[in-house]
């Protein structure tokens, strides 16, 4: 049976009437009955007594009846749910960052979708850019934003902000007083380095060739998997490290981390998407945040990050 039949049905059970029936769904008598008889036969169960000119339902048409008014209903029901998912009033968001961006970016633009959009629930998942690369490869999430470029043909990448990668050393270190001035200077160290996978760790040993360095050059006193532990350990006196200034803008403002002069790196923040899956409303809307949102792209701007126009891609 078809959702026009049940439609047919309910229509002239309630009206007790094929002509008024049809009438009612701007339908001829002909096409009204056809459906009725269709349902009758294919079942081999009689819905109406004809007494009269007037008809009234059978038994079997008074349970059906009760049937098929809450299929319809289900029906409405999933289409109300189509029709919330293309307005934005419902629906589910699933991003996946990399540490950075997730704990010093994303938080504000999220609240500013979510203003926008309440209905929409957003969930995010932190990684490093490997594991959210992987993530978007197998489906997990929807967008990733992440602080370096991904190698996988099958993700779509595009630029939405830009950071600022510093050079910063505890107190106590002698590049807090002193710069260091040669490359035999930035081996000793000692360095504090985020785990391989990482955003900053690959922006960084990707810098090192244009200093003559590699890492394996460098004296690395301990190799950490988050930011917060990073700067942590720099600030006990660990040794010095590269990491984003959004990460460590408090930590200099109170004085317990020294910037130093040090040619400074700058990546970019990336959106990824998986370039055969579809784009949902509700991923272009957060697209669309990021981009049209003057207040949110004026604060990034003063932690240190230049915001770009982010993409719109294929539905």
């Amino acid at each position: 049976m078809t959702l026009e039949q049940l439609r047919i049905f309910v229509a002239v059970a309630e009206c007790e009437h094929v002509t008024r029936g049809a009438q009612q769904l701007n339908l001829t008598q002909s096409a009204t009955s056809a459906a009725v008889a269709a349902l009758e036969e294919r079942y081999a169960t009689k819905l109406f007594d004809r007494i009269g000119r007037r008809i009234v339902l059978t038994e079997a048409g008074r349970l059906f009846l009760k049937e098929a008014k809450a299929v319809l209903a289900r029906a409405s029901a999933a289409a109300k749910v189509l029709t919330d998912l293309a307005d934005l009033t419902r629906g589910s968001l699933a991003l996946a960052a990399s540490q950075t961006v997730a704990n010093y970016w994303l938080p504000v633009a999220i609240q500013s979708y979510r203003l926008r959009y309440p209905g929409v629930t957003v969930s995010t998942t932190i990684g490093n850019s490997e594991n959210v690369a992987a993530m978007i490869h197998e489906g997990s999430a929807d967008l990733g934003l992440v602080e370096a470029a991904i190698d996988d043909p099958t993700l779509v990448m595009a630029p939405v902000a830009e950071d600022e990668l510093i050079l910063v050393a505890p107190l106590t270190h002698p590049w807090a007083a002193k710069t260091p001035r040669s490359a035999q200077e930035l081996k000793r160290g000692p360095w504090v380095l985020r785990e391989p996978g990482s955003g900053t760790r690959s922006v960084f040993e990707a810098a090192l060739p244009r200093l003559g360095l590699t890492s394996r050059d460098l004296d690395v006193a301990l190799v950490l998997p988050s930011n917060e532990a990073v700067r942590a350990a720099v600030e006990a006196g660990a040794g010095v490290a590269v990491i984003s200034r959004l990460v460590v803008a408090n930590s200099i403002k109170a004085g317990n981390l020294v910037p130093v002069k040090f040619p400074l790196l700058h990546r970019r923040f990336v959106v990824l998407r998986h370039k055969e899956r579809y784009v949902s409303r509700a991923e272009q809307a957060f697209l669309d945040v990021i981009a049209n949102d003057a207040a949110s792209n004026r604060q990034k701007r003063k932690g240190g990050v230049r915001s770009f126009r982010p993409p719109t891609f294929e539905r």
